[in-house]
């Protein structure tokens, strides 16, 4: 019998005590989410390049390392988001994230039928103001109606070899992500 009660008592205090850690490192995992990582990468409204993922320490591990991969985070709370590029004719890929860092959205260069890249992300609400008066840009755009409101775009492009680094590299840096029809 106290054996039995001792074992118990054993059990009850392990389960308290993971129980402690595990809230105790809660609050670290929370602010590493995809959302954090990005923003601290880019702000809204602008491409930026993300390091490559071979360099030791990365922020972002397991990243193609044939692939330069460029975030632009958002927010479609007073706005549509605009994302163009003039993108080179090897593959590429763009997706659009939510704030939780599922793909909500992807799309790639034979999809799109060509390198220039223009993509309309709204909501739903945007979707329908914008249906009262649509700007004559918006016959060309591939229009994406998503009910969120933060999220971010990751784009990516193959490199052939590394003489193409620098062509795909300033495509990436050009490109716009902006909240303008």
């Amino acid at each position: 019998m106290r054996r039995l009660l001792a074992f118990t008592l054993g059990g009850v205090l392990l389960a308290g005590i993971v129980h402690i850690v595990v809230v105790f490192l809660v609050p670290y995992f929370a602010r590493n989410d995809a959302w954090a990582v990005v923003r601290g990468f880019a702000a809204d409204g602008k491409f930026q390049l993300l390091p490559a993922s071979n360099l030791p320490g990365t922020a972002l591990p397991g990243l193609d390392p044939e692939m330069i991969e460029a975030v632009c985070p958002f927010s479609l709370g007073e706005k549509p988001l605009r994302v163009r590029a003039a993108l080179p004719d090897d593959f590429w890929s763009i997706a659009v994230f939510d704030r939780r860092g599922r793909n909500v959205y992807s799309l790639n260069d034979r999809a799109a039928e060509g390198s220039d890249l223009d993509l309309i992300v709204l909501t739903p609400v945007q979707m329908a103001k914008l249906r009262t008066d649509p700007p004559a840009s918006l016959d060309t755009a591939i229009v994406v109606v998503l009910d969120l409101g933060e999220g971010f775009v990751l784009l990516r492009v193959f490199v052939p070899g590394p003489a193409h680094v620098p062509a795909i590299v300033s495509a990436l840096k050009a490109a716009d992500c902006a909240a303008e029809l």
